[in-house]
C-alpha cells in the first residue's frame, strides 16, 4: 500500500491540456493524454474534465473497470489526497429542479397497473438525453410502432369448460427454469436512468426467479452484477462482437467461470442504426469518432449510441460461428434473426437457439416484427423436419407489453419472449421496487390470460389457439392502442437557431 503514490488536486490541476492530461475517476488519477484521440466519444468530452474529478460525466456511460481495463497500468498515477479536494455545492439547474419536483410526485407505485405507465412515469423523470437514448428507434420508427401493431393484428381463439383452477406458467429457457416464459432482455447504460443501472435488474430478477441477460454495454460492470446476485441465480450474457477477437474471448470465457448459462450473440448489428431522437441531443463531443473509425465519416450529431459502439466488429459472418463454439461450452443463440433462411443456417451452424429480432426497431427501419417473422421460421424449420428439436429453442422479442403478447409469440412456437425496455423504464422510475412490479404485473396478467385462454400450463398453449390470419397484412385495420399511443413520442424535425430580430 505505502507504493501507491497520492496526489493532491493542485497536482492534478497542472496537467489539463491536450499536451498533459489527466483525470480523476472514483478517486483515482489517471494519464489520459494518449487516449484522447481513441475515445469513442471524442477528445473535447475528455478535455472537459481535463485535471479535474470526471466521475459524473464518467460513470453513467462507462461500465466500472472500462478505465482500468483499456489504459495501460502505467497510467494509472496513484489516488487523489482527499484532504485536498474541496467539496464544491452543485447548483441545480432549473431542469434538474423540475425533475427533483416531478420524481417527488410520481404516481404511488401500487396504482402503476401496466408496462405503459412505467414508460409514461419514465418519460416525464429522465433527463432528456438518457430518454431519447433508451426512446430512439431507427430512421421513421415505423419497425419500432410495428411491433406493437403486430400482436393486436393476432386474435385469440379461446378454449371452454377447462379445469383451470390451478395454472403454472412457468417453464424452462436453455435448459434453466424460470417462473415466466419470459426473460429480462439486454438494455444499456442503465446508469443513464437510475444511479444503480443494472443492479435493479438483478436484485428484482432474484427475488422472483426471472433470468436477466446481461449487456454487453451495461453502465455497472459484469462482475459488479454477477457480485450482486443470489445464490443460484441465473445469467445470460448479451454479446456484441469486438474487432479484437482476443477481447471476446476472454469476455466470454470470464462469463462462463462466472456461472452464466447462455450466449447471445447479437447479429443484427455490423452498424448501428440512426437513431435521429439520440441524433439530435448530440450527447458526445463535436469531434466525437474513434481512432478506428477514421475515414468512416463518423458526423458530430450521431449520439450516444454511436460513441460507445466504435468497437463493434462489421466483418462477423457465418465462418465465426465453429471459433465461438470452440471457445465455450455455454449455449449459444443468435440474437437478430430476421427470415426464415437464416433461421436455416443457424439450425445447421449447430447453435442452440435464436432470437427472432430486429433490435427493438432501432437497426433496419421497415425490417417486420419478431412474431411476424416466427410464422414463417417455425413453417420453414419444420418443413425440413428441424422444428420442434428440443435442443434447439426460438425466442422473440420487441413491442411486448402484455402476458397476453407473450401467450401469443408461445402459441406460436416461441419458447420464451425477452422483454427489455418496460423492465428499464420500470427501474428509471421506481428502482427495485419497479422492476419488482413489473414482474408481479406479468403473473398476475399470465394467470388471467391463460384461465381466460383455457390453458394449464403452458404446454398447453398451442398454435389453434390463436388467429393469424391479418398478421402478415400491414395496412389491416386494428383497434388503436391508445396506451401505447399515449407514451409514443413523435420524432421532431430540424429546428432553426433563435433568430435576431
Amino acid at each position: 500500500m505505502s507504493d501507491i503514490r497520492v496526489l493532491t488536486t493542485s497536482e492534478v490541476a497542472a496537467h489539463a491540456s491536450r499536451e498533459s492530461c489527466w483525470i480523476i475517476v472514483h478517486g483515482k488519477v489517471y494519464d489520459v493524454t494518449d487516449f484522447l484521440d481513441e475515445h469513442p466519444g471524442g477528445s473535447k468530452i475528455i478535455l472537459k474534465y481535463a485535471g479535474k474529478d470526471a466521475t459524473e460525466a464518467y460513470e453513467p456511460i462507462h461500465p466500472p473497470d472500462a478505465i482500468t481495463t483499456n489504459l495501460p497500468v502505467d497510467k494509472h498515477l496513484g489516488v487523489i489526497d482527499q484532504s485536498t479536494v474541496v467539496k464544491a455545492v452543485k447548483e441545480l439547474t432549473e431542469d434538474e429542479r423540475r425533475r427533483q419536483a416531478l420524481w417527488a410526485a410520481r404516481p404511488p407505485l401500487d396504482t402503476v397497473l401496466n408496462m405503459h405507465d412505467f414508460e409514461t412515469v419514465a418519460r416525464t423523470v429522465l433527463p432528456e438525453k438518457a430518454w431519447a437514448y433508451y426512446s430512439s428507434a431507427s430512421d421513421d420508427e415505423i419497425t419500432l410502432r410495428e411491433n406493437r401493431m403486430a400482436y393486436q393484428r393476432v386474435w385469440f381463439r379461446p378454449r371452454i369448460l377447462r379445469d383451470v383452477s390451478s395454472v403454472d406458467w412457468s417453464t424452462t429457457i436453455l435448459g434453466q427454469k424460470s417462473s415466466l416464459p419470459l426473460y429480462i432482455s439486454a438494455t444499456a447504460l442503465g446508469k443513464l436512468g437510475h444511479p444503480e443501472g443494472e443492479l435493479n435488474l438483478t436484485r428484482g430478477a432474484a427475488n422472483h426467479g426471472v433470468i436477466q441477460m446481461i449487456a454487453t454495454l451495461a453502465s455497472c460492470s459484469f462482475d459488479d452484477i454477477i457480485d450482486a446476485a443470489a445464490p443460484g441465480q441465473t445469467f445470460f450474457l448479451q454479446l456484441y462482437v469486438n474487432r479484437d477477437r482476443e477481447i471476446t474471448k476472454r469476455y466470454v470465457q470470464h462469463a462462463e467461470r462466472r456461472g452464466v448459462k447462455g450466449l447471445f450473440i447479437t447479429v443484427d448489428a455490423p452498424q448501428l442504426g440512426r437513431r435521429e431522437k439520440d441524433m439530435r441531443m448530440k450527447f458526445v463531443g463535436d469531434d466525437a469518432g474513434a481512432e478506428v473509425q477514421k475515414g468512416q465519416d463518423v458526423k458530430k450529431d450521431q449520439g450516444v449510441a454511436r460513441a460507445i459502439s466504435s468497437f463493434i466488429d462489421p466483418s462477423l459472418s457465418w465462418k465465426d460461428i465453429p471459433w465461438f463454439r470452440s471457445i465455450t461450452k455455454m449455449p449459444i443463440v443468435l440474437k437478430g434473426i430476421a427470415t426464415a433462411e437464416d433461421a436455416i443456417l443457424a439450425y445447421e451452424a449447430g447453435v442452440q437457439g435464436i432470437v427472432l429480432s430486429n433490435h427493438g426497431g432501432r437497426q433496419l427501419d421497415t425490417a417486420r416484427s419478431g412474431l411476424e417473422v416466427l410464422i414463417e421460421v417455425t413453417a420453414a424449420l419444420r418443413a425440413r423436419g428441424y422444428f420442434p428439436d428440443p435442443k434447439f429453442e426460438i425466442y422473440v422479442d420487441g413491442g411486448v407489453r402484455r402476458a397476453s403478447d407473450v401467450l401469443k409469440a408461445i402459441a406460436l412456437g416461441a419458447k420464451a419472449v425477452g422483454v427489455g425496455r418496460p423492465f428499464l423504464y420500470a427501474f428509471c422510475s421506481y428502482g427495485q421496487e419497479g422492476v419488482e412490479r413489473a414482474i408481479q404485473l406479468f403473473r398476475d396478467e399470465f394467470e388471467m390470460n391463460m384461465r381466460l385462454l383455457g390453458a394449464r400450463t403452458i404446454d398447453e398453449i398451442v398454435p389453434e389457439m390463436v388467429d393469424t390470419g391479418s398478421l402478415p397484412s400491414h395496412t389491416v385495420l386494428t383497434p388503436e392502442d391508445k396506451l401505447f399511443n399515449a407514451t409514443y413520442q413523435p420524432l421532431s424535425v430540424a429546428k432553426f437557431r433563435e433568430a435576431k430580430l
